[in-house]
């Protein structure tokens, strides 16, 4: 699995770093990314990252 964030649809409401803090974290202007390193999407809060997102920023593509 390929996590991604959509850097055009984040609205940085941190919901992503809040959930799954190994794998995202925010910006200097706020906005979530993918730790580099971290793009596989293993970690088992990944989904549940992807389900907090309000604004369905974060994608989990199969490779």
């Amino acid at each position: 699995m390929r996590v991604s964030i959509d850097s055009d649809l984040c609205i940085g409401s941190g919901q992503c770093a809040l959930t799954s803090p190994s794998v995202f974290d925010t910006d200097d202007d706020g906005f979530g990314v993918v730790r580099p390193g971290q793009e596989d999407g293993r970690d088992p809060m990944v989904k549940e990252a992807v389900r907090a997102c309000p604004v369905q920023a974060i994608t989990l593509d199969a490779e």
